[in-house]
This record gives C-alpha cells, sequence and structure tokens, in this order.
C-alpha cells in the first residue's frame, strides 16, 4: 500500500466498501445483511455475503428469528470462493460491511489477507483485536459519512 497515496487509497476504500453495502443487498438473511470484496493487486478477485450454503433454502432464520447454525459470514463466503478459483488471497484486502467474528478472523489470517477495511464493529471487538495482534492492518471507515 506505500506506492499508492493516502487520499487514493481512502477513495479507493470508500468505493469498494460502497460496492459491499450493495453486494449485502443480496443476502436473504432478515436480521443482518452482510458483504465482502476481495481485493489484490487492485483488482476485486472474490465477493460474498452471508447466506445459506449452495443447494441450501435461502431462508437464513427460523421462525423464532435465530439465525440457522449452518449460514456462512460473508468473509467465508468470499475466502471460500476465491479458495475454488486459480486465485488466493494472500496479500490481498478484504472490505467488509461487519467487521468478523472470532471464527472467521481466523479464516482470515490463515488466507492471509494483509488488510481488512470494515464498516461497522461486530459487538464483540476480539476479532478486531486478535487481527490487529497478529500483523493484519485493521480500518474502520464509514462511505457514508467520509
Amino acid at each position: 500500500m506505500s506506492s499508492v497515496s493516502e487520499e487514493k487509497q481512502l477513495r479507493y476504500d470508500l468505493a469498494y466498501l460502497r460496492m459491499a453495502t450493495e453486494w449485502a443487498k443480496l443476502s436473504h438473511c432478515s436480521r443482518k445483511q452482510v458483504g465482502a470484496l476481495l481485493v489484490k493487486d487492485g483488482v476485486i478477485i472474490s465477493d460474498g455475503y452471508n447466506g445459506t450454503p449452495s443447494g441450501f433454502p435461502n431462508c437464513c432464520e427460523n421462525e423464532q428469528g435465530e439465525t440457522h447454525w449452518y449460514v456462512l459470514h460473508a468473509e467465508a463466503n468470499a475466502i471460500l470462493k476465491v479458495a475454488k478459483s486459480t486465485n488466493n488471497a494472500l496479500g490481498s484486502t478484504l472490505y467488509i460491511t461487519l467487521s468478523p467474528c472470532k471464527d472467521c478472523c481466523k479464516l482470515i489470517l490463515q488466507a492471509g489477507i494483509k488488510r481488512m477495511v470494515y464498516v461497522d464493529a461486530y459487538k464483540d471487538r476480539t476479532a478486531i483485536d486478535f487481527l490487529q495482534n497478529a500483523g493484519v492492518e485493521v480500518v474502520q471507515r464509514n462511505p457514508i459519512y467520509q
């Protein structure tokens, strides 16, 4: 990222977060819609939103409004999608509308993602602290107010 000016990086960060916000709208989840993009060398290499695995009904919650245990988070979907391709996430940036949970932060680290830019913080900030302590650059930005 050192070759990109701070102003230019901010413009790109905000644009990718706006795109992730649009991608989140594809989710069928009622409680929370989350979108994610993986960007490497200036190219979007993967995308994802929270939802059920392929082949399952697009209903994320039960009758009580609780999320089904098998629903995949947006960042997990983006990481799994790139894993099925000929590309990889090594050195990439994850743009996500909601910071990750503890389980997903392990996937982010293992995938080799070096930077994460998010809009809203998840209720438990353990994952943010974990990623920062592991050397991942973590940035919070709001594309609406910047």
